[in-house]
């Protein structure tokens, strides 16, 4: 197995105040005086993990991790059904983003991403180009409509008998199927939103359940107050197709001249197949993909070490 590096302790946390009532978990780890980059979580709705630290050579790296609104440590959480979704979409986060940049004093920084963070993190990229050094991308994806289509309607086609426990999970239209599921997680009902949330999930580990090193019950398995926040967001962003145009992370990959990258992809990544990530490499000429052939979705040992050697790499520059 990889060995990561230790676990420690964050040297500061806070919450920063972004305004409209949101306040903003954050924690710095490592030196001070290191490298700074940033974790963007997936989900969306996830919240960091403490193994996101153990990537980056602490006497090398400031490591800044941050809850995205709604969700971790983050206030107010998404899973209080009276919390107001209409201040939380991408251009907030991104927003949150450079905000906790300007109030940490940091001027370019690292950003470390996967899934979701991979398309906050482009995003965020093609907006500050100048404020990003590198970037360390696995689970690519970009939010478009044909990837949510995929992700929630496409996959049928594998685990027809699933998407049918997951159509039925909320008894909606094909093309209200995910709008759906966002109201039902704001329903003031505890047991409605119990059986939206565990449908949701339910369809999320199908989706994971073949990958060669997957674990079960990923998404099931999550405390309750957390996974009614991710489901909550996750139905919310993807109900608004994540407030992006069609495709237009790929069209302004332009704007990402001259910052290296490196895209870390499983072959067999159902939920996010490659194409992105090759598309994405074919557009953004400072870009080195490489194809994981023992991986899906979630990650193998391969491909721990490679997000950990090209954090490795960027750590003196």
């Amino acid at each position: 197995m990889t060995d990561l590096y230790p676990q420690t302790d964050p040297y500061e946390t806070g919450m920063l105040d972004v305004g409209e009532g949101n306040l903003i978990y954050w924690e710095a780890c490592g030196t001070p005086d290191g490298k700074p980059a940033l974790v963007v979580h997936g989900g969306p709705g996830f919240g960091f993990t403490p193994e996101h630290r153990q990537y980056f050579d602490p006497e090398r790296y400031q490591v800044i991790l941050f809850d995205q609104r709604g969700c971790g440590r983050s206030k107010p959480p998404a899973s209080d059904p009276e919390t107001d979704m209409r201040q939380n979409t991408t251009d907030h986060l991104l927003a949150d983003m450079e905000q906790l940049r300007e109030h940490l004093g940091i001027d370019r920084w690292l950003l470390f991403g996967g899934s979701w963070g991979a398309t906050l993190s482009l995003a965020y990229a093609e907006g500050h180009p100048q404020r990003v050094s590198e970037i360390v991308l696995s689970g690519v994806t970009t939010t478009r409509p044909t990837e949510i289509e995929w992700l929630y309607h496409g996959l049928a086609r594998f685990f027809p008998e699933a998407w049918e426990r997951f159509r039925e999970g909320v008894d909606a239209e094909d093309n209200e199927l995910i709008a759906t599921y966002a109201r039902r997680m704001a329903d003031p009902d505890p047991e409605v939103r119990r059986r939206t949330a565990d449908a949701w999930c339910a369809w999320e580990d199908t989706v994971i359940s073949e990958e060669l090193d997957g674990t079960a019950d990923v998404f099931g398995g999550l405390p309750r107050d957390k996974k009614h926040s991710f489901v909550r967001i996750a139905a919310h962003y993807f109900a608004h197709r994540a407030w992006l145009d069609d495709g237009v992370l790929l069209q302004n990959a332009d704007r990402l001249a001259g910052i290296p990258g490196v895209l870390i992809h499983g072959r067999f990544d159902l939920a996010a197949p490659l194409g992105t990530a090759w598309e994405l490499n074919r557009q953004w000429s400072d870009s080195e993909l490489t194809v994981v052939e023992d991986s899906g979705h979630t990650g193998s040992d391969t491909m721990t070490k490679l997000k950990r050697d090209a954090l490795d790499s960027f750590a003196g520059k």
